[in-house]
């Protein structure tokens, strides 16, 4: 089984940061990361901030210790972190994934 792991971050360089620790460990294959617009509710009040969304590939019995990891790493108090399940997708890229996390 594989995931795609959701998560934000304060900036680029810490988006950076998270992906490359991650990827040194080979908890993950591959990530994207591009710039976003957040609202959400925190401490009673609305924010509106610019973030940094990150998008992992692994594999689903990595994501616990990718969430352990992050958190380490984090700035954020309590940092969007989420795993959505990969239901299907291109034998070679699903292999592909196995390979790049293979030590794990």
């Amino acid at each position: 089984m594989y995931a795609l792991v959701y998560i934000t971050a304060s900036n680029r360089e810490e988006a950076k940061n998270i992906v490359s620790h991650l990827l040194e460990n080979r908890l993950v294959a591959c990530a994207n990361i591009f710039p976003i617009e957040s609202m959400y509710w925190w401490k009673g009040r609305i924010e509106n901030d610019g973030e940094v969304a990150i998008i992992l590939k692994t594999k689903e019995k990595l994501v616990k210790k990718i969430i352990e990891e992050v958190k380490k790493l984090h700035s954020y108090t309590n940092p969007c972190i989420i795993a959505i399940p990969i239901i299907n997708g291109s034998e070679e890229f699903l292999k592909w994934i196995d390979e790049e996390t293979s030590n794990c």
